[in-house]
């Protein structure tokens, strides 16, 4: 599986974003795709995941209720909506899928849990 993360960019405070995370090869319908993001000198944490059957999400509490993952199997592609950006959410943001798809639900915050990552896309919000 092959990721390409994009829709990165410059943004002031209360802005939006969207990411996309779009994926060649199998269809991204069978995984779970998460995102994740990461600044210097840092460690990788997570961001929102949804799980293989579509039905079930997962936010850390920093993003929930502005974050929005969502995904079109038809363009093989994740989303990550990103709205009411705030500076602190400035990182390189990663889309990584679990293949094959073991992770169970409880396990999507895991990033061990993940086998296939995308490039990074930067995000920087100025206040």
């Amino acid at each position: 599986v092959q990721l390409q993360a994009s829709g990165g960019g410059e943004v002031q405070s209360g802005g939006s974003l969207r990411l996309s995370c779009a994926a060649s090869g199998p269809s991204i319908s069978r995984y779970t795709v998460a995102w994740f993001r990461q600044t210097p000198g840092k460690e990788r944490e997570f961001v929102a995941a949804i799980f293989r059957s579509g039905m079930s999400t997962s936010y850390a509490d920093s993003v929930k209720g502005r974050f929005t993952i969502s995904r079109d199997n038809a363009k093989n592609t994740v989303y990550l909506q990103m709205n009411s950006l705030k500076p602190e959410d400035t990182a390189v943001y990663y889309c990584a899928v679990d293949a094959p798809p073991l992770l169970i639900l409880s396990d999507m915050r895991r990033m061990t849990g993940y086998d296939y990552w995308g490039q990074g896309t930067l995000v920087t919000v100025s206040s």
